[in-house]
């Protein structure tokens, strides 16, 4: 089981970065699940991902207390609206359709918005 966390934490890691420069990739989230499979799997990667200097202090804070940082909480709701209205005028969905996107993305934003706050200090 041990090679299975690690290698999907690899795989995760390389998600998050790719996340991290690219538009709607959550990034983050793909972080934090890396940081858990090494949690499993090798305690070495895991303080690695905790000790780095861009990306720790943003793990560290959802560890410690499920925080997100204001500037990812807004980056995360600006880019759920932008991509709910690429969503909408490219495919054109039908309106059951277009609703269950909508709650979809309300939900999340609503999760996202009722976490604790961090003050923003580099990272993630």
């Amino acid at each position: 089981m041990r090679i299975i966390y690690f290698s999907l934490g690899w795989v995760m890691v390389a998600l998050g970065v790719i996340g991290l420069v690219m538009p709607l990739m959550p990034g983050a989230l793909f972080l934090i699940i890396a940081v858990a499979c090494f949690a499993r799997s090798s305690p070495r990667f895991e303080a690695w991902l905790l000790a780095h200097p861009k990306l720790g202090k943003p793990l560290r804070d959802w560890r410690a207390a499920g925080a997100i940082p204001r500037s990812a909480k807004a980056m995360a709701c600006v880019g759920m609206t932008v991509g709910f209205l690429v969503f909408w005028y490219s495919v054109d969905p039908s309106l059951p359709l277009a609703i269950g996107v909508a709650v979809m993305f309300l939900a999340c934003a609503v999760y996202v918005l009722s976490r604790p706050a961090m003050a923003d200090e580099g990272g993630i």
